[in-house]
């Protein structure tokens, strides 16, 4: 998105291959930005921040939730109307959280229901704002930062706990002028961003389930590289670590402001924890498939503070505990979290990814641990964010 709207062009390479990231390729080509593919590598010819042009039909941001929040902050400031929606399930989720500070931007954003995909977003023009999240979200984030690219003057966003900050370090990469003190992030408006020659590290939240399998499986042992080490997304080796997981990091170095290096883990027993406040939001991907780690732990897994998990892709909270019951784990659900206890045994049994592509791969994570064949119906769904990934946990379980 910031190339789209940087001048110039920029080349991306090890571009994400998942159904989120062509859905924003394909939004994006329908704002008139020129985009190539040669295999992973992803080249983008920037049209400057006013350059970008009325789309002749609906966007469709399939079911990324970050193409929505992110891409409605700089269609709110477009002299042009545009209408953005997406599939069943991204119609469901509430788009109310980066509807209130854009419209405190002076946005005019009208929503099904008043907070339900399709946005019709119609032209304004902005202003700054000093807006602090109620709820700590990097997509909610990103959104009001983008926008304030376009309004004259300092943009300022506090978060109530830190979230991840790929945004910051991507928009001081593309040359725009912003400071973060703390949970309080500063940007100028209106700047000049140039095209950039960038290339993306691996994921640590798509590196997460092959963490916890080999946690899971007993004599295992993997090298994951070239993968983000950003501060704040490693509170996820933290966490593991702290349970007792085998994991060391080799090979760091500076990748586009971004810090990358590889991972070794080995079969560990782990002991369990309790995931709360601060830490939930640093770790609100990753918590479906430790769920998974935390049923086989000394202490089990309790999670806290993450109602957020009620509306991603499903209600990762039920769904979770609907498939750890077909595999015979207890877990008690709570309005914003569960509890796992600790030292149980999964079984076989048929699963259901619900649609949701973290929920997929979670379970057949879990289903590694099962002594015997288990089945995952709407597998698919992991091509959202990680088409390879199947064939990937294959290769490494032969």
């Amino acid at each position: 998105m910031l190339a789209a709207v940087a001048d110039g062009a920029s080349q991306i390479r090890n571009y994400s291959t998942g159904a989120d990231c062509a859905y924003t390729l394909g939004a994006l080509r329908a704002l008139g930005v020129e985009i190539s593919q040669e295999g992973n590598d992803v080249t983008v010819r920037g049209r400057g921040l006013d350059g970008l042009q009325e789309p002749a039909s609906t966007l469709d941001a399939g079911n990324s939730g970050s193409t929505i929040r992110m891409l409605s902050g700089i269609l709110a400031a477009q002299p042009f109307p545009s209408r953005i929606t997406g599939d069943d399930s991204l119609s469901r989720r509430p788009m109310d959280r980066i509807m209130r500070p854009l419209e405190a931007m002076g946005a005019c954003i009208a929503a099904r229901e008043g907070r339900y995909p399709p946005l019709e977003i119609r032209p304004a023009r902005l202003k700054p704002i000093d807006y602090t999240l109620p709820v700590a979200s990097a997509q909610v984030k990103t959104c009001v930062l983008f926008a304030g690219l376009y309004a004259d003057g300092i943009t300022v966003v506090r978060e109530p706990v830190r979230t991840r900050d790929h945004t910051e370090v991507a928009l001081r990469e593309f040359g725009a002028e912003i400071e973060v003190r703390g949970q309080e992030i500063r940007l100028r408006g209106r700047p000049r961003l140039e095209g950039r020659q960038l290339e993306v590290p691996g994921d640590l939240s798509s590196a997460a389930f092959f963490l916890v399998a080999a946690l899971l499986v007993p004599g295992s042992a993997l090298r994951i590289e070239n993968v983000g080490l950003n501060p704040t997304r490693s509170a996820l080796l933290d966490f593991l670590v702290s349970m007792g997981a085998d994991i060391k990091i080799g090979g760091l170095r500076l990748a586009a402001g971004e810090p990358v290096g590889d991972l070794e883990v080995r079969h560990s027993k782990t002991r369990g924890g309790v995931i709360e406040k601060g830490m939930t939001a640093a770790l609100i991907d990753e918590i479906p498939v430790l769920a998974v780690l935390g049923a086989v732990s000394e202490n089990g897994l309790t999670v806290r503070d993450a109602a957020e998990l009620r509306v991603k892709e499903s209600d990762r909270i039920a769904t979770v505990a609907e498939n750890l019951a077909r595999m015979g784990i207890q877990i008690e659900t709570l309005p914003d979290g569960f509890h796992v206890p600790g030292n149980q045994r999964f079984r076989p049994a048929e699963l259901d990814s619900f649609g949701d592509h973290r929920i997929a791969m979670a379970f057949a994570v879990a289903a590694l641990a099962a002594p015997g064949e288990s089945l995952i119906a709407g597998a698919e769904a992991a091509g959202v964010s990680f088409p390879e990934f199947f064939r990937i946990l294959s290769d490494i379980t032969q």
